[in-house]
């Protein structure tokens, strides 16, 4: 069973909109998190690699702000083998370079934009998750 955590889940939400419209507000940059990664290793002029470092560094370090201010560490309840999140995290990569973006670019900045690919991308991959979670947790059993 997963916990439902709204007002934090509203705190995120609130936070990645405001950090894709600064991005878009001040450097016309679309926030997607897997293109600000794969930039980033690709390398380019040192401004751009710049930003996306700066970027990246912004997420990996954002839990060291929660310590900070909150004592904790953020929760983090991870249900399954790391065997499933390298597989996981491989899918995801196949994806992302399917569907010309992530979550974050598609669902976050190109619905805002009205994309009709980001809609559909968001479309796909939402409709997808529903019914792996509806596999996983009703006909598989876990």
């Amino acid at each position: 069973m997963t916990s439902f955590t709204p007002l934090t889940s509203f705190a995120g939400g609130m936070l990645i909109g405001l950090a894709a419209v600064l991005l878009m507000a001040f450097h016309g940059r679309i926030f997607g998190a897997t293109g600000i990664l794969s930039g980033l290793m690709r390398g380019g002029n040192m401004r751009d690699w710049s930003l996306r470092a700066a970027l990246l560094a912004g997420m990996v370090l954002a839990p060291g702000l929660v310590l900070l201010g909150t004592g904790n560490w953020p929760a983090l309840e991870v249900p399954v083998s790391m065997t499933a999140i390298i597989g996981g995290g491989l899918l995801v990569g196949i994806g992302v370079s399917y569907g010309g973006g992530c979550t974050s670019g598609h669902g976050v900045c190109g619905n805002a934009r009205f994309s009709r690919r980001s809609i559909t991308a968001t479309l796909s991959f939402m409709a997808t998750a529903f019914l792996t979670v509806y596999v996983t947790r009703h006909l598989i059993g876990g």
